[in-house]
């Protein structure tokens, strides 16, 4: 029997003006499992930026497993992530994803 494992990183956005949007992003490396994250930018492109490069100094590979937008972002080891409003949403909707 193959057992399967799934890690997580969990971020959480920051509050902010109601009026503003806030990007995050998770970034993985598949060969050594590293991480990266972002939170509480102004675009997506800057918050994919800092999670890939905080994912780079520790690995090679990395890339952009998930971006979310006012909300939280959650990573389960497989080929998706997950958003939510909330950490839970985020987590559920990661692991889900995860075990497709």
């Amino acid at each position: 029997m193959k057992r399967i494992s799934a890690s997580l990183a969990i971020v959480t956005v920051l509050a902010g003006p109601a009026f503003a949007d806030s990007y995050g992003a998770i970034a993985y490396s598949p060969s050594i499992g590293a991480l990266g994250w972002s939170y509480a930018h102004d675009n997506r492109r800057d918050a994919e930026i800092v999670a890939r490069r905080n994912c780079d100094s520790s690995a090679n590979d990395c890339r952009i497993a998930i971006w979310f937008r006012n909300g939280c972002g959650a990573v389960a080891v497989g080929r998706r992530g997950g958003w939510g409003y909330d950490n839970r949403e985020a987590q559920r909707q990661a692991i889900r994803s995860c075990r497709k």
